[in-house]
């Protein structure tokens, strides 16, 4: 039982240390690889609904030129 606490410990010890070298190393791997480039900042989602079915105001519009047309029709 002891021996298992020592090699969990052992583990984070080397864990931790390699943490710190990458950090001083101006953020390369262990091996020498570089790491991955940084990712482009996320664009913000559309405010109104993509479909425009979803639409409330698109819904309107058409309800209110349907009812216009079907009146204009005769």
């Amino acid at each position: 039982m002891v021996f298992l606490v020592m090699l969990v410990i052992a583990v984070a010890v080397v864990v931790l240390v390699m943490r710190a070298a990458s950090a001083q190393s101006g953020g390369t791997g262990g091996a020498g690889r570089p790491d991955r480039p940084p990712r482009p900042p996320r664009t913000q989602r559309p405010v109104r609904p993509l479909a425009p079915d979803d639409d409330p105001e698109f819904l309107r519009e058409l309800e209110r030129r349907t009812r216009r047309d079907d009146g204009a029709a005769s």
